[in-house]
């Protein structure tokens, strides 16, 4: 198998395979070769051969090399991407917060294993904000955060697969929010709107740590597979010596 990088060209607008590959992607093809070795299909050199490829992969095209080959990558066709709208469709997200996380001369944290509604409002006054969705329960697809912050700061953290949007400005201070698109097609998209006062107000991706998951099921798996190809030559060696 020819696991050279795949040629790029140069499209009018970016294809799936032209995008930057995220962690739940290698995940995903990860998982795809993790069967394939128990399946029988590659051999433990080859998986680790392909595994080694995938955590170096950078864009999705590359990533699909590793796994053209395999019948799980053909089972469905991939979704079209389409770039998630700017704003919120009309009457999808309602007007009142589902939650409010305020800090006035202090700190307030939302983080952790929670479930993210429709709407949440962030103020920070003097004080300091952070909402971590990372590992939060997205119920819906469309979430809104409205924060505003007046010598304070608010960081927000979304997961890396979904989408990110972002609407605001800053009144000597500063209002950021890193633009960020999912490829699948029913991602979450995060919206933050809002001001900065003499603050600041920042959103991005946080990388999650399933790249290090993969190489501990990587290596969990090969040994596995290792101890059932031993146990199968220990049982034929029992029977030919009781003969």
């Amino acid at each position: 198998m020819d696991l050279q990088k795949p040629a790029r060209t140069q499209d009018a607008a970016p294809r799936v395979s032209a995008l930057r590959a995220s962690d739940a992607d290698r995940d995903r093809v990860a998982d795809i070769l993790r069967e394939a070795l128990a399946e029988g299909r590659l051999t433990a050199e080859e998986h680790a051969e392909r595994v080694e490829g995938v955590l170096h992969a950078k864009t999705v095209g590359e990533l699909e090399v590793f796994i053209q080959d395999l019948p799980a990558a053909h089972q469905r066709p991939a979704a079209a991407y389409a770039p998630a709208p700017p704003r919120p469709t009309p009457g999808a997200v309602p007007a009142e917060a589902d939650a409010n996380v305020v800090a006035v001369f202090s700190s307030a944290v939302r983080r952790g294993r929670w479930r993210a509604g429709r709407r949440l409002h962030a103020y920070s006054i003097f004080g300091s904000v952070e909402i971590d969705l990372s590992e939060a329960i997205f119920e819906y697809q469309q979430v809104v955060i409205k924060a505003v912050s007046v010598f304070g700061d608010i960081q927000i953290r979304v997961p890396e697969n979904v989408s990110l949007r972002g609407t605001g400005g800053g009144v000597l201070g500063n209002f950021e929010v890193d633009t960020l698109d999912s490829v699948e097609g029913d991602a979450p998209v995060v919206y933050v709107d809002g001001w900065a006062v003499l603050g600041n107000v920042e959103a991005r991706p946080r990388r999650g740590k399933r790249v290090a998951d993969i190489l501990d099921r990587v290596q969990g798996k090969i040994d596995r597979k290792l101890e059932r190809v031993q146990d199968k030559v220990d049982r034929k060696l029992r029977k030919h010596l009781d003969r």
